[in-house]
């Protein structure tokens, strides 16, 4: 054989050989029901969603192939429903359309795609896994302390409950899962070892109708032959103090388990160890008293050392009862749990004036602090939390109320103990600590963080630091208050699931963090805690208003809570089925407010909120108000235009029909009550024009009026807001919207009272409830109701996000989306990025020398609008021929990739 023959036989095995190189096309995060590889799910139907990523410009996904089996391998006897390939660029929240699926089975599933130019990507291997599918699942019973407790009226001691238990002799583990749920909050141990990342498990649902159930994953902890599990059970919200009443015991007075092991051999055998009346109980360890508001007492000398472990001297242990309680109502949790997501070191300890120990953390955060001492037995150790000190530098807490929100720790006297509590949270930025040992030093205390554990969704920086520390604000007061519920405040005595504050935040919560499970779960709640004849409770569980289901007193833009939220959600995360599922509580909630009134539709009867905490100027003058018939007025009319929308959007013609007509006739009905010839409103109120405008209640030659009205309002009071929780949401939305963006931008800069930027000045970490809840000269407001920790006024970061950085959909899901900024007030820069159900967007300008550059990323299988603004259209065309787009209506239309435009 000659050289060259050899040498081209040797290149074409090298070639053949060879891997082919990678396709440009990937397909990654994959998830179900929001969530990566979920443990426990119970949506007969799940839904698949996941993301192309390409270098390619305009990548769209043509057609997707989706297979699921109950192996891994995908084989023949496996492999359970497989889509065919679909032509079709949906990508998010695909329905699973296979047969039956099974509790406790494990699926795995992956997808093809194949995008417009001809590129296929196939997807790793991902799971999910049913839970408990029904009541009959569940053999463990429902057990209680037999002995716990004697004056229910009183906080109790965390109970303690533990059972041994043999595995099959000889028998190999395949998997075991522990399926719990308590009324109460709950900790499991397996074999001494702390089950689970959770804290204050299983949540806060309308516990009357409904209890979550947790599922983990518990193979590792099981061991051959003999295994112990225990539990400790704490009050939360089940039965310990809500409210501002002394109130307790809302739901029931005593604690109660269900626990559930089911352990899989490789026989093929199960083994299942459930709570029964075989289980024993303690109430005399170490948490003396539990307690959300009031905080938690631990005595070490009275750990149990080995109480969840084999071979723990139960002898002296109670036995336990069952417990009469349904099972048909457990489910899966939708939304993420609470869980520890950072820690934070004091920056300094040091002494107030008053004599006192005190930390700084620096920042108003949400969860407990872990002390870490040494020291004698028997040494008592007390830490209280504030969000604040007062004037002369002293620890401040008389805005909690009677909430007490302390730890007291009393020492065993090992060598060094570390504490932190497990029934309880605190809101506070400092912390005060009496009888330390040894002199205080920044490693006694650490700060833990807790909330519901979403992912995050947005970032946000502009030139202007003061306008950066607002956005940190507005984050650090949502993930304090998104603790498995949306509550108004995380510090006091109340901590409720306030609708009005949700349904002000809802839209620039999806900013921050992925709320769609989140919100999934609690308005699920609204629409349980919805009384018979529709209307809707100020706060959801609903623990103010639940002894008087027929003397329900639903308050406008409060109980609208139950349209603007499902309708909001459903514009951000295209989820149709959670719109489906909140439609007849939409379509309810309208009808109770049409039955209040009348056949004026002017809603002048009831007991509203209105515009609260509203600025009411000083008091020898006063400031004109929003009458309350007014508000209840626009948000019937905007409740009955969404429901409208949503009725459209489901299918159901005659609805949106009659919801449509119904919100003309409430927008005539208004113009006639509340609005002059010329435009004037019989309210001369910043939040008046505001919701008139906003909800599109004007006609269109009253609407320049009804602007220059506010603005002028706006400038007398030199460039202040005045609006309170109803207005401020829309407030600078309407300004920009109707030409006004350098108004907008005046009050986002205003550093004095009323304004956002005054609590940034006076050194807030997170938003507070009042505009001035530290006055300019340094004083407090009403301690009856002054939070530091009040998300409602963040809600300006929408209009941030939206305008500032130009970040707003056009469809459903920010499957097309517009990017169109618009600098003023002195910014010369901005940038975002927002995770949208598609990838990451972005946007970032800068204004230097006259010159103006925006960079932007558009994920694959999405298109965008941009809009350049104060670019001529000359310009304009040039920049769209330079990068061959296509240019409509003044917007230049683009596909998947980054772009970047100089003018």
């Amino acid at each position: 054989m000659n050289r060259f023959l050899l040498f081209f036989l040797c290149l074409s095995l090298s070639v053949i050989g060879q891997t082919p190189p990678p396709s440009p096309l990937r397909v990654e995060q994959l998830r179900v029901e929001y969530k990566t590889n979920p443990v426990g799910i119970d949506a007969f139907l799940p839904r698949f969603s996941w993301k192309l990523f390409s270098k390619e410009r305009n990548t769209l996904q043509k057609s997707y192939q989706i297979q699921v089996s109950k192996d891994d391998k995908f084989s023949k006897k496996g492999l359970i429903w497989q889509s065919g390939e679909v032509v079709s660029d949906a990508s998010h929240l695909i329905d699973y359309q296979g047969p039956n699926l099974q509790s406790r089975q494990r699926y795995f599933w992956k997808v093809k795609v194949t995008d417009n130019y001809g590129n296929v990507a196939e997807s790793a291997v991902n799971f999910f896994e049913m839970g408990l599918l029904a009541a009959s699942d569940w053999q463990a019973k429902w057990i209680e302390p037999e002995k716990e407790g004697i004056d229910f009226k009183k906080q109790q001691p965390a109970s303690l409950i533990r059972k041994e238990f043999v595995t099959k002799p000889k028998g190999k583990i395949a998997s075991a899962r522990l399926y719990v749920t308590s009324r109460g909050l709950n900790e499991m141990y397996i074999n001494g070892q702390r089950i689970g990342k959770d804290v204050l498990s299983p949540g806060w649902t309308a516990y009357q109708s409904r209890i979550q159930y947790f599922t983990y994953n518990v193979t590792a902890f099981i061991q051959a032959g003999n295994n112990a599990i225990g539990a400790m059970l704490g009050d939360g919200w089940y039965r310990g103090y809500l409210v501002w009443e002394n109130n307790r015991n809302v739901w029931g007075e005593r604690v109660a388990l269900l626990s559930q092991l089911v352990i899989k051999y490789e026989d093929g055998t199960e083994q299942i160890i459930g709570t029964d009346e075989t289980w024993k109980a303690n109430n005399n360890g170490p948490i003396r008293e539990n307690d959300l508001y009031n905080g938690e007492t631990y005595d070490a000398r009275l750990e149990k050392k080995g109480w969840a472990a084999v071979g723990f001297d139960e002898s002296a242990w109670w036995n336990v009862r069952l417990g009469n309680y349904p099972k048909d109502n457990l489910i899966a949790p939708a939304g993420p749990p609470v869980r520890r997501t950072q820690e934070l070191k004091p920056l300094k300890v040091f002494t107030t004036p008053a004599g006192e120990t005190v930390y700084d953390f620096g920042q108003n955060m949400v969860g407990w602090v872990r002390l870490r001492v040494q020291g004698p037995a028997g040494t008592k150790i007390r830490i209280a939390h504030a969000e604040v000190l007062d004037q002369k530098g002293n620890f401040y807490t008389a805005n909690l109320r009677s909430a007490k929100c302390e730890l007291n720790y009393t020492l065993k006297g090992d060598s060094i103990e570390v504490y932190e509590p497990r029934f309880t949270f605190m809101g506070f930025r400092y912390a005060r600590i009496e009888g330390l040992p040894n002199p205080p030093t920044l490693d006694n205390l650490t700060g833990v963080v807790i909330h519901s554990d979403f992912p995050n969704s947005g970032t946000f920086e502009t030139s202007k630091p003061l306008v950066n520390q607002l956005q940190k604000n507005i984050v650090w007061g949502q993930i304090g208050n998104f603790v498995d519920v949306p509550t108004d405040c995380p510090q006091r005595d109340e901590r409720l699931g306030w609708t009005g504050d949700a349904q002000a935040f809802v839209r620039t919560a999806t900013f921050n963090k992925e709320v769609a499970g989140f919100f999934t779960k609690w308005l699920r709640d609204v629409a349980i805690d919805q009384k018979p004849n529709g209307g809707v409770p100020h706060v959801v569980p609903d623990v103010i208003q639940n002894k008087n289901p027929d003397d329900i007193k639903s308050s406008a833009g409060w109980a609208d809570v139950a349209t603007i939220a499902p309708w909001t959600l459903y514009q951000v995360y295209s989820d149709r089925r959670l719109l489906e599922t909140q439609y007849e509580s939409m379509k309810k909630w309208v009808e109770y407010v049409r039955k209040n009134a009348g056949t004026k539709l002017l809603w002048t009867n009831g007991e509203h909120f209105g515009d609260w905490l509203s600025y009411r100027g000083a008091a020898q003058f006063g400031e004109p108000v929003t009458d309350n018939d007014f508000i209840a007025t626009a948000f019937f009319a905007h409740s009955a235009n969404l429901t409208s929308k949503a009725a459209l959007t489901l299918g159901k013609a005659t609805d949106a029909v009659l919801y449509g007509e119904l919100f003309q006739n409430i927008k005539k009905a208004f113009l006639q009550e509340y609005v002059s010839p010329n435009g004037r409103l019989v309210c001369n109120t910043q939040t008046a024009y505001v919701l008139a405008l906003h909800f599109d209640l004007l006609p269109e030659n009253l609407r320049p009026q009804a602007v220059e009205r506010l603005v002028q309002d706006i400038k007398r009071h030199g460039n202040h807001l005045t609006t309170g929780f109803l207005g401020t949401p829309y407030l600078c939305h309407v300004l920009t919207r109707f030409g006004k963006n350098d108004v907008a931008y005046d009050l986002l800069n205003q550093e004095t009272y009323p304004s956002w930027l005054y609590p940034v000045k006076k050194g807030a970490t997170t938003i507070w409830e009042r505009w001035d809840g530290i006055k300019p000269d340094g004083s407090f407001q009403d301690v009856s109701m002054n939070s530091y920790n009040h998300y409602a006024y963040g809600a300006i970061g929408d209009w941030m996000y939206q305008n500032m950085a130009g970040i707003d959909l056009v469809e459903p899901g920010f499957k097309k989306f517009v990017i169109a900024p618009k600098p003023g007030g002195g910014f010369t820069s901005t940038k975002a990025t927002y995770e949208s159900p598609y990838g990451t967007i972005a946007s970032s300008w800068e204004q230097q020398n006259g010159k103006m550059t925006l960079k932007i990323s558009v994920p694959a299988n999405s298109k965008a609008l941009v809009k350049l603004p104060a670019i001529g259209a000359e310009k304009l065309n040039q920049l769209a021929q330079a990068q061959r787009l296509k240019l409509t209506e003044g917007a230049l239309e683009v596909g998947s990739g980054e772009y970047l435009f100089e003018w």
